[in-house]
């Protein structure tokens, strides 16, 4: 899985473009602490089956989410609204910037590797992997594998959006679970707690912090 590490540096960048202005370090430490939150459904794997990628890694509660938050700051006055009669315009700017900080580097970084993520859990027990190509081609024109549309046994068509099993079936190995065996095993267990497991992972790792910086240093500078 990506790490956490990564997880963050793309939590920077994003949060860097979404924030009006330079981030202070309280909303910063609330960014980070939200972006490394999904991964406690590591440790709930120990005693629910196939919990890592699905308990926290969903799409349903960000739904769920972004819905009681566009209820309770649209349709509800100042006065009213929960959020921002305790914490203001502020409170819910970073709210706004959170979820979707959440929903795109976390969830759906996830959703792009190994066996991607139990988007609509626990509604529906499937998990889902964005994997494929988009290409132009010469010769074929647009194509594109991510939505894979063949003929069936029965003649009618069957559509592969990237299922790959179900809690039941599908384990993702983490610093907790590294196997789905339980067997004693005759070595010591590695567990690997990854910082970048490729060039553009690493990217984004120092791409997110110089960002940051970055962004402090034109402040002073206009401040001067």
């Amino acid at each position: 899985m990506p790490s956490t590490t990564v997880h963050a540096g793309f939590a920077l960048l994003l949060a860097a473009g979404l924030w009006r202005g330079v981030l202070d370090r309280r909303v910063v430490a609330v960014l980070l602490a939200l972006v490394a939150f999904p991964e406690i459904d590591s440790a709930a794997g120990l005693w629910l089956d196939g919990a890592h990628r699905a308990l926290l890694h969903n799409l349903t509660l960000p739904l769920l989410a972004g819905l009681w938050l566009y209820w309770d700051t649209r349709y509800r006055d100042s006065e009213r609204s929960w959020l921002r009669g305790r914490w203001g315009q502020r409170g819910v700017t970073v709210a706004w910037v959170a979820l979707f900080v959440h929903v795109f580097a976390h969830a759906l970084l996830d959703y792009a590797h190994l066996e991607g993520i139990n988007a609509f859990y626990p509604v529906y027990d499937r998990f889902l992997r964005l994997e494929g190509e988009l290409a132009l081609s010469t010769t074929d024109g647009i194509v594109q594998t991510f939505v894979d549309v063949d003929v069936g046994a029965d003649g009618g068509e069957v559509t592969d959006v990237g299922a790959t099993g179900t809690t039941a079936d599908t384990h993702v190995a983490n610093p907790v679970e590294p196997s789905d065996t339980v067997e004693e095993p005759d070595e010591p267990v590695e567990r690997l707690f990854p910082v970048a497991e490729s060039g553009w992972q690493l990217f984004l790792v120092l791409a997110g912090p110089f960002v940051l910086v970055a962004r402090r240093f034109q402040k002073r500078r206009d401040e001067a």
